[in-house]
């Protein structure tokens, strides 16, 4: 009983870096559109930056929900 809430509360732990990878999207599509307005000119460019910048922010929240994933069903 008790390792079953151990792994309830780990999975809920390691579940917190979802929230980080939402506040770097968020962060990174703001930055975009504020970037955006000052100098339309370079829409593209960045437009780019900022598509990586969400894939690697992105990458972090579904390594921490796999590993969520991985200590409730191990």
């Amino acid at each position: 009983m008790m390792l079953g809430a151990a792994k309830y509360i780990g999975a809920g732990l390691a579940a917190i870096g979802l929230t980080g990878a939402g506040i770097g999207i968020g962060s990174i599509f703001s930055s975009l559109i504020s970037s955006t307005a000052r100098n339309p000119a370079l829409r593209g460019q960045l437009f780019s930056f900022a598509i990586l910048g969400f894939a690697l922010a992105e990458a972090t929240g579904l390594f921490a929900l796999m590993i969520s994933f991985l200590v409730l069903y191990s």
